[in-house]
Parts: C-alpha cells; sequence; structure tokens
C-alpha cells in the first residue's frame, strides 16, 4: 500500500498535482471569508510582481537622485500590490469553470464554491480601481494608466485568449512584463530606454517560465480545454523551441542594464551566471527528445519552474545592490 506522500509526488510527476513553486491543491486551513478572498489574489504572483516593481522604483530613484525609501515608494508598492491582485481575481472569476476541471486549481474559492463569482468580481473591480486611484495620486497619472492597461489586457485579452489559441502565451507576456516598469515610471513619469531595458527582461524570461508549468501540468489544461502550446502540440518540439530560444535571448537582453549605466560589472557577471544557469534547465529538458506526454519529463519540466522563480528577483536583487548612482 503507498503512502498519501508517494502518491502525491506520482501525481506530479504525471503532471496532476502541483510543486510548491506554483498551484493550489488544498484549501486554506483554517477556512475563512479572509483566507479566501487572500487566495485570490494569489499572493506568491503578486509578491513577485511587487518585488520587481520595487527594482524598478529602486533603479529610477538612483538615477533621479531621489530617496529610493520614500513614501512614494509604499504607494507604488500597494498600488501595484492591488492591482495586480485585482487582475488575478479577475482572472478567477472568469476562469473559474475551467479552475473546477483542474486537480491543481479545484480547490481555489470560487470553482469549489466557498465564494460567490459576483462577489468575487466586485472585490477584485473594488480593489482595483483603489489600486489605480493610488497610483494616480500619489505618484503620476502615466503609472495608473500603464496599470489599468495591464490589468485589462491580463483579464479580458489573455486570460479568455487561452482557451482560444496557444498565443496567449506570447499576449500575456506583454502585461506580466510591466511590474519593474510601473515602479520605473512611479518615479520618472515617463517610459525611457531603461524601462525598455526591464520590460524585455520581464518579457524574455516568462516564456521559459510559463512552458514550464504549461509542460509540467500538460494534462490538466488539457482537461479544462486551455490551449497552452504542449496541449496543442504534444510532441513538444515547438515547446522545446521556444524555451530555447528565449531563454537564449535573455542573456544578452539581462546585460542591458550594465551598457545603459544601471548596474556594473558585478551585475554582469551575475546576469550572464544567472542567464546560461536559466537556460541549462531548458536544454536539460531538450536533451529529454521526449514528448510533453511523457512522464518522465515532468520533473525536469518541474526544475525549470524552480529555477524561473529563483532567476527573476535574484536577478533584480543583484541589480539594486550593484546599481549604479
Amino acid at each position: 500500500m503507498k503512502s498519501a506522500a508517494q502518491l502525491h509526488d506520482e501525481t506530479t510527476l504525471q503532471g496532476l498535482a502541483p510543486t510548491p513553486t506554483v498551484g493550489e491543491t488544498y484549501a486554506p486551513s483554517p477556512v475563512s471569508r479572509v483566507s479566501d478572498t487572500f487566495a485570490l489574489f494569489k499572493p506568491r504572483v503578486t509578491s513577485l510582481v511587487v518585488l520587481t516593481a520595487w527594482a524598478g522604483y529602486f533603479m529610477a530613484a538612483r538615477k533621479m537622485h531621489v530617496a529610493p525609501l520614500s513614501w512614494e515608494l509604499a504607494c507604488d508598492l500597494f498600488g501595484v500590490a492591488l492591482v495586480a491582485s485585482a487582475a488575478a481575481t479577475l482572472n478567477q472569476v472568469l476562469e473559474h469553470h475551467a479552475d473546477a476541471r483542474m486537480l491543481r486549481t479545484r480547490n481555489r474559492p470560487l470553482p469549489a464554491h466557498r465564494m460567490n463569482v459576483v462577489a468575487a468580481a466586485v472585490t477584485g473591480t473594488t480593489v482595483g480601481l483603489t489600486g489605480v486611484a493610488l497610483l494616480a495620486v500619489a505618484n503620476n497619472v502615466l503609472t495608473a494608466l500603464l496599470a489599468v492597461l495591464t490589468a485589462l489586457s491580463y483579464a479580458f485579452i489573455y486570460t479568455p485568449l487561452k482557451s482560444k489559441s496557444p498565443v496567449s502565451t506570447f499576449v500575456g507576456a506583454f502585461p506580466g512584463a510591466m511590474p519593474a516598469v510601473l515602479g520605473w515610471t512611479a518615479v520618472t513619469g515617463r517610459f525611457d530606454r531603461e524601462a525598455l531595458a526591464l520590460f524585455a527582461i520581464g518579457f524574455l524570461w516568462q516564456f521559459p517560465h510559463f512552458f514550464s508549468i504549461a509542460w509540467l501540468y500538460r494534462e490538466d489544461y488539457e482537461r479544462a480545454g486551455i490551449r497552452m502550446l504542449p496541449v496543442v502540440k504534444p510532441d513538444g518540439e515547438s515547446t522545446i523551441r521556444r524555451i530555447l530560444v528565449y531563454g537564449a535571448l535573455l542573456i544578452p537582453v539581462s546585460l542591458a542594464p550594465t551598457y545603459l549605466g544601471m548596474a556594473g560589472r558585478f551585475y554582469f557577471a551575475a546576469a550572464l551566471i544567472l542567464g546560461f544557469g536559466y537556460l541549462y534547465f531548458g536544454v536539460r529538458l531538450a536533451a529529454l527528445k521526449l514528448p510533453a506526454t511523457s512522464a518522465q519529463t515532468k520533473k525536469a519540466a518541474r526544475h525549470l519552474l524552480q529555477a524561473s522563480v529563483i532567476y527573476l528577483p535574484l536577478l533584480f536583487i543583484v541589480m539594486m545592490i550593484d546599481g549604479v548612482r
């Protein structure tokens, strides 16, 4: 007789259960309206959004010779967190039927019927409007406008597109790359070349990240009718090609902050090491030469996913430490 832990490990390798990095299989304990509302905000994802926004703000503050720790920073990060939470909530409102069909998401508040869909939509909208208002008043109108566009494109373009075409990953990478930009524009009030560099890093980073999730949970996505690339093309060749291409492109792009005078040699060396390390996990998945339907590839896909959530925050932390005044 296999233990519950053994069964959980086996289903994780098959792409049916969540890793500690992504997804929620179990309801929060203890279950309450507060914990369920908090779960709608996807706190782990939102934490990464806030960290990258902080990096953008910090780098811009150094360029503009303003205090990197200030009331404006607190407002920017809180406003960005609110908008990100709103986007996550509206995403779950629109996808609650699909979430009910996936093992890794079926115990979220909406598919588990612990929360009303209308109540969740009202919560998400209210939180989002509050965040946008805060950004407009405490920071500037540009940041507020970009935040609105980010949330709307994520919730109402990317989310419905997931059930129609694998191009959703490309479309979703645009709002996904915006947090660092929202930090930058909160200080400068403009979108300049440094902001573009931060955007490009976030944009390219997402492809190995999201393709590893799609590979790991291919069966779950297929069950829910979500047309991720490993679902539409289960041989895995197209997915692997994109993981390697975007991972390779990320390496030179991640060096741009040094060339733009945002960071120094230490960052340059660290970006190279991190970039090649991130790419290594994609190469390791590719080296298996197995289709996305193979259970033997799930462990490698999980490792790529874990590498992705280490790479981005570490890269931005090093950038902040080595930032050039």
